[in-house]
This record gives structure tokens, sequence and C-alpha cells, in this order.
């Protein structure tokens, strides 16, 4: 699913970045090659990277 449609940047790419070190939006975008635009992904993007570091970590989240 496209997260950000300015970047085309999908959920799982969001996910590699995180299991990679992206700890904030800013290093998921730097990871994947772009940078923000419009802003109205930052939340999702937020809540992906807090899923996937607590998924990480074996705690659950709410939404899993």
């Amino acid at each position: 699913m496209y997260v950000c449609l300015c970047n085309a940047l999908t959920e799982c790419q969001v996910r590699a970045a995180v299991e990679e070190g992206a700890g904030r939006p800013r290093d998921v975008y730097g990871a994947c090659g772009c940078r923000a635009q419009c802003g109205g992904c930052t939340k999702a993007i937020l809540c992906l990277i807090r899923e996937t570091q607590a998924l990480a970590s074996g705690h659950r989240t709410a939404e899993a």
C-alpha cells in the first residue's frame, strides 16, 4: 500500500527503512532517497515507525 503519494513510498519500503535504523520520518525519506513534499504522510509514517519498532522489540501494538 502506498503511504506517501508524493514520493511513491510503500508501506514495505517504510518498514524496511525502519528495520535498517530509520527512527524519524526524515530518516525514512533519506533511506528511500527522497524528501518530504506535502507532509500529508508524516502521521502514517510515524505510526509505521512505532509499529515496526514495537514488533521488532517483541511488543504488540493496539493496531497489531
